[in-house]
């Protein structure tokens, strides 16, 4: 019994079959706690702490949907190409607001780590919390960071993001797509550009293009931040 349990192809579909019956509780409830990747990993880590299989099985089971994920990635690129006309006339508000967003996210969780007294191999951990996971891991690792800390404040961010950006941009105001989608990009990554996607092509083509501008500016900006704050 253990050993169909613990196949690759049940782990797979137990994956599958847990974010779609995940993502239709959040439908009904609409409650932050049921957001499907959230609670899709909650499931996952406890079936696997409740079954004994080694996390480095499971990911070699799932391993297609790391394939399936970096396909989706490159099809944004689909997306920015339908709306490369507004993205062209926004070039300088982009490089702007891409230096802008970098050097606030890292500064703002870095000072109030620094002022909590909180040590430095934490602080690199999640000062790039605002990139994709790969991007987020390659920045701290080499820089003395905690790869698990990195993994789950990045992912943490970006549910975040998804379940909040939206509405909070909506009470200040900020109703343009083109500014809507940047800065869900830019602040939460990955999972939030699928929110932007939901709300509009130009909102999904500014996320995913301030997605990839984030981390390239983190990756560049982290050492004088770190620099300069601790």
């Amino acid at each position: 019994m253990m050993e169909i349990i613990s196949s690759d192809i049940s782990l797979l579909v137990l994956t599958i079959g847990l974010f779609l019956l995940s993502g239709a509780i959040f439908r009904r409830f609409k409650l932050m706690i049921f957001h499907p990747v959230l609670l899709t990993a909650v499931i996952i880590i406890l079936f696997l702490k409740w079954t004994g299989i080694e996390y480095s099985h499971y990911k070699q089971a799932v391993g297609i949907l790391d394939f399936a994920l970096g396909m989706s990635v490159v099809a944004l690129g689909y997306l920015m190409y339908e709306q490369v006309e507004h993205l062209r006339s926004a070039a300088i508000p982009v490089l702007v607001a891409t230096i802008a967003g970098c050097v606030v996210g890292i500064a703002a969780v870095v000072g109030i780590a620094v002022a909590f007294g909180v040590e430095r191999d934490i602080i690199t951990s999640i000062a790039p919390k605002s990139v994709t996971v790969p991007i987020a891991i390659a920045i701290s690792e080499p820089r003395g960071g905690i790869v698990a800390v990195t993994s789950v404040v990045v992912f943490c961010t970006g549910v975040l993001g998804s379940l909040c950006g939206a509405k909070l941009l909506s009470l200040c105001g900020v109703k343009d797509p083109m500014a809507r989608g940047f800065a869900l990009g830019a602040a939460s990554h990955g999972i939030g550009t699928a929110r932007a996607i939901e709300l509009g092509a130009l909102d999904g083509a500014m996320s995913g293009l301030a997605m990839a501008l984030t981390g390239f500016g983190t990756a560049v900006l982290l050492p004088l931040v770190e620099k300069y704050l601790y």
